[in-house]
């Protein structure tokens, strides 16, 4: 006979653990009852939260994994026992007993729309349904029958899974939300943003020195702005409230208004200097619209232009301008082109104008088209919309990012100092000594030349049975410091056939039975990403391919690194991460061997030693600033929205049935944190579930739930700006598709259809759908 031991309900499953050497059962205090199921009136778990705790959604208290009344039972198992939520229970849960030879556990199966699974472990990390009898499916009183066979300890437990919401959004109505950008009252509309100091002006291509970074960028060189727009409120004025983070020269603290530019691509017709307030507040007013030589109206396009030009900072030089806005009277900042030729006449002369909606990539977000002849700057701009309590993170997480954790230099430029704060905290293993040496310019890497070393690269590894490597851990970390590195990989061939190429790896030391390359991705819209609703992601999946269309992608669920909930995967060629966050932290550890708050451990096998790892873990507000950094990061209209071919190529490529995966529209939660992010309409193309993309795509590397063909759909903004970022293209996960044909036609599983369908248009058709990409 066997005794329980304990019932200990934890994380979606009640546990129950019994000893065969004991001899006798005493179970008196928890009974099944079946009155409860039978009283029961919800039909739904949403009508049950919606009884209980006044919200359909899931949020707060009434999320599957909360416990409001303390009683050690998740909602979701109070839901799938027909218990209480809000009193603690000492009937209804499940008993477990025993016939001699197997252990039975007894349990109320109440509900037709969640999962119960009785599984068993020896260790509780390990657990499985082997030896286990579910017993009858349907609902009442069941029983599940557990051989007991020769172990000594046995744990038992209930598992309940919500297939339809097993999960737990990231943010809800019960999220602190940062300060809103955008306020409209009876007497104004206000706007909040954030500025920066640039060399020189948007349109001046021949100096290249508009998108770059300043020396000294983190310092005093950000600035909050208000805007209080009067006119569509019957009022005459828009006044400009400016904070600077250091003095600003009385004569030269400069805010231009309405473009001009008759003699130089930077003039404007109302120039003049903000009255001084004190040392860091200065304001403006505007109420004459010299463009048209009348007064201010609703719909006036009002460029504008701030100059920081400092007197005597401690560091970096003195004289700077301002990023260029274009402000729509009684609408608020929009991201802008110009029209005409400058020099001639005839023409608009570069006067701005706002890009139309359907460009807007990014939502407010979106950046304007780039006339300053960069390229290469296109991925590290802030968010058009960016708040005034932002541009200073923005800007410091933008430091972490630049900075070496070895010895803490900065890679752009020799003025700027070492960040000694962040010296030494590189791991014993690491793969590349900063973030943006594997992003650089926040662009997709390009694969190495034969035989070196992929320090661009995630090599993800494997010990045969999906379990991270006993001497490799999780990822391969080629460098090290005061130890023999883990050894590396390389592509020592391009294995070439019917005109597509695959990579050859060889390993240098180890070479692991499983494992999985992953090309550093592009960095742009993540923040966006995260802020679209879960359900929208749900409404997209259908895992079982119930229409028949031979498309079945699936929600990646994940285990949040901190509070061990289930979430939707966004992140990562897998979706193996749910927000940026984590998305961060993870590389940070595995990447740089740098620890966080998130990830406290390094990255190692299980016969590895972490003798020579330091304790230190990045501070929490230098996570939050690379965090935000990442998150607010602005994306690039569309551009050629005009073009025959981009407008045809369209057309094809939603004929093809390409947008099945790569969807072109979302609008994001009205709950994200950073109001730049909320209630926005993006253009993403993506849909960030994982489809099975065939034999041609994949790795021998599960990786969560996701099979070694499965890989998320990744986004397509800024696909049509690689070449200038990052100065060659490669595509798909390995950087194996040297253009986006290629990549196109590496398209296989549920994709073949797409891919065929591609294949069977004429050259003329396949160009405009490239170009149609280029044109995100």
């Amino acid at each position: 006979m066997l005794r329980l031991k304990s019932i200990e309900r934890f994380s979606g499953a009640l546990r129950l653990a019994a000893h065969s050497a004991l001899t006798s059962i005493a179970i008196t205090s928890v009974t099944l009852s079946l009155n409860a199921i039978e009283n029961d009136p919800y039909t739904d778990i949403a009508s049950w939260r919606q009884g209980h705790f006044n919200d359909p959604n899931g949020a707060g208290q009434g999320s599957d994994r909360a416990d409001p009344d303390r009683d050690g039972l998740l909602n979701l198992i109070e839901y799938a026992l027909c218990t209480n939520p809000i009193i603690p229970d000492t009937e209804g849960v499940p008993i477990l007993e025993s016939d001699g030879d197997n252990l039975l556990l007894r349990y109320n199966r109440a509900r037709a729309d969640v999962n119960y699974i009785v599984e068993t472990s020896v260790d509780l990390v390990s657990w499985t349904v082997d030896g286990v009898d579910q017993g009858n499916s349907g609902l009442g009183e069941r029983t599940a029958t557990i051989s007991n066979g020769v172990t000594d300890r046995k744990v038992v437990r209930l598992r309940v899974e919500n297939p339809n919401n097993a999960f737990v959004p990231l943010f809800t109505n019960e999220t602190t939300l940062e300060p809103a950008t955008t306020i409209e009252t009876d007497t104004a509309l206000y706007t909040y943003f954030a500025d920066r100091a640039r060399d020189r002006h948007a349109r001046e291509d021949h100096f290249e020195a508009y998108d770059h970074y300043l020396s000294f960028y983190w310092e005093h060189r950000t600035a909050a702005v208000e805007i209080v727009d009067t006119v569509g409120k019957g009022g005459s004025t828009v006044t400009f409230n400016v904070e600077s983070l250091w003095k600003f020269k009385e004569d030269q603290a400069e805010l231009r208004f309405f473009y001009r530019g008759v003699n130089t691509v930077a003039e404007y017709f109302n120039n003049g200097s903000m009255d001084r307030i004190d040392d860091t507040h200065w304001i403006r007013t505007v109420t004459y619209n010299d463009k048209e030589n009348r007064p201010l109206q609703v719909g006036d396009r009002l460029e504008f232009e701030i100059s920081q030009f400092l007197d005597e900072p401690p560091n970096g030089r003195e004289n700077y301008y301002g990023t260029t806005y274009l402000y729509i009277v009684g609408q608020g900042l929009v991201p802008w082109e110009t029209r005409g030729v400058f020099g001639d006449p005839t023409t608009e002369l570069e006067d701005s104008y706002p890009i139309p909606e359907e460009g807007w990539l990014g939502g407010l977000t979106t950046l304007p088209y780039m006339y300053s002849g960069e390229p290469d700057n296109h991925f590290m701009q802030m968010a058009t919309n960016l708040s005034n309590i932002n541009g200073q993170p923005f800007v410091l997480g933008r430091r972490v990012h630049h900075t070496d954790f070895g010895d803490g230099s900065h890679d752009e430029g020799t003025d700027n100092p070492d960040f000694t704060e962040l010296s030494g905290m590189l791991g014993t293993r690491y793969i590349n000594r900063s973030c943006v040496a594997c992003h650089t310019k926040n662009g997709r890497a390009l694969p190495p030349d034969l035989n070196s070393t992929l320090d661009q690269y995630v090599i993800k590894v494997g010990d045969g049975n999906d379990n991270p490597h006993p001497e490799l851990g999780s990822v391969l970390q080629p460098r090290s410091i005061g130890e023999d590195p883990e050894g590396s990989a390389v592509i020592a061939n391009w294995i070439e056939a019917d005109g597509l190429r695959s990579p050859d790896y060889d390993f240098n030391g180890i070479e692991p039975p499983q494992f999985s390359a992953r090309i550093a991705p592009q960095l742009v819209g993540m923040g966006l990403l995260e802020a679209i609703p879960e359900s929208s992601l749900q409404a997209l999946a259908d895992p079982d391919d119930s229409n028949g269309d031979g498309i079945s992608g699936r929600l990646s669920i994940v285990t949040d690194p901190e509070t061990n909930e289930q979430r939707v995967g966004r992140f990562g060629w897998k979706a193996g991460q749910s927000s940026v966050r984590s998305q961060v932290a993870a590389a940070l550890n595995t990447d740089m061997g740098v620890m966080t708050s998130v990830f406290p451990n390094p990255d190692l096998g299980s016969v590895q030693s972490d003798a020579g790892d330091s304790d230190a873990e990045l501070s929490e507000a230098h996570l939050k600033d690379l965090t935000t950094y990442i998150s607010l990061l602005g994306v690039r209209a569309q551009r050629d929205l005009d073009d025959p071919d981009v407008i045809q190529g369209r057309t094809l490529f939603h004929s093809a049935k390409c947008t099945d995966c790569h969807t072109p529209s979302f609008t994001t939660s009205a709950y994200h944190p950073h109001a730049e992010l909320r209630n926005q309409v993006i253009h993403p193309y993506t849909n960030l579930l994982l489809h099975d993309m065939g034999p041609g795509l994949a790795d021998n590397l599960t990786e969560g739930s996701a099979s070694g063909s499965e890989w998320r759909t990744p986004p397509l903004w800024g696909i049509g700006l690689t070449d200038g970022v990052s100065e060659g293209e490669a595509y798909l996960h390995d950087g194996r598709a040297r253009n986006l044909t290629e990549a196109i036609l590496w398209h296989g599983g549920e994709a073949e259809a797409s891919k065929q369908a591609f294949e069977a248009m004429t050259q003329e058709e396949q160009d405009s759908v490239i170009e149609f990409l280029k044109s995100l």
